[in-house]
């Protein structure tokens, strides 16, 4: 009652803002690069007929999936990241890469899982070996069904980086925490960074609705 709004605190802080908002895309780029590679091999590794490597996919995704993100990030900062001194920055990262990267081998799996059985069956039939015809010709056709949905999760990600804060991380939220303890404008500054989120992202949305249109595969 009586609140009286003071949106000057918003441009006297925003070279602090502009840092907070730099670190949360940079931890969320470098994120998402780590986390490709790892959902890449976990979803072939779903979908491998050694039953030994299947398994062992299975668990990641499935164990992953079943822990919360915020868990996750404070386990591997005070556990892991203790005995590997890892710091608070590479913690976040490392995080956010194993937790993304779950979901992402649950898209590379589908994508796969797509493709006609008679794709296989052509290649094999030519001559090429099962490594031959997946690297050739099954993963360049899948690739173009997942590329949208690992450009969502990018979206997803950036979102899920205002985690990073309650392991130290000096990001866009936690700038925003420690502006709202010293000046106690809480109604300015949480609007101005919940306004930086939602141009982020929705300006990635857009990109994805691109990738949409481009590689969009008539079935």
């Amino acid at each position: 009652m009586g609140y009286q709004p003071n949106w000057a605190i918003i441009p006297q802080n925003m070279n602090i803002i502009v840092q907070g908002l730099l670190i949360t895309l940079q931890i969320s780029a470098l994120s998402l690069l780590i986390s490709i590679p790892i959902g890449v091999l976990a979803g072939l590794g779903r979908i491998s007929r050694n039953r030994f490597i299947s398994g062992l996919a299975a668990l990641y995704v499935e164990f992953i999936r079943g822990v919360p993100l915020l868990v996750l990030l404070i386990w591997i900062f005070f556990v892991m990241g203790r005995f590997l001194r890892l710091g608070s920055y590479w913690s976040a990262v490392i995080g956010l890469a194993v937790f993304s990267g779950a979901f992402i081998a649950e898209v590379v799996r589908a994508g796969i899982q797509s493709i006609p059985k008679g794709q296989m069956e052509a290649a094999r039939s030519s001559g090429m070996t099962y490594n031959q015809a997946m690297r050739l010709v099954i993963l360049p056709q899948a690739m173009r069904k997942v590329l949208p949905p690992l450009a969502s999760q990018f979206i997803i990600l950036l979102k899920d980086s205002s985690l990073v804060s309650t392991v130290s991380v000096v990001d866009l939220t936690l700038v925003g925490k420690n502006l709202v303890a010293t000046t106690f404008r809480s109604l300015e500054i949480w609007t101005f960074i919940a306004l930086l989120y939602f141009a982020v992202t929705f300006i990635l949305s857009q990109a994805v609705r691109f990738l949409e249109r481009k590689y969009h595969v008539v079935e």
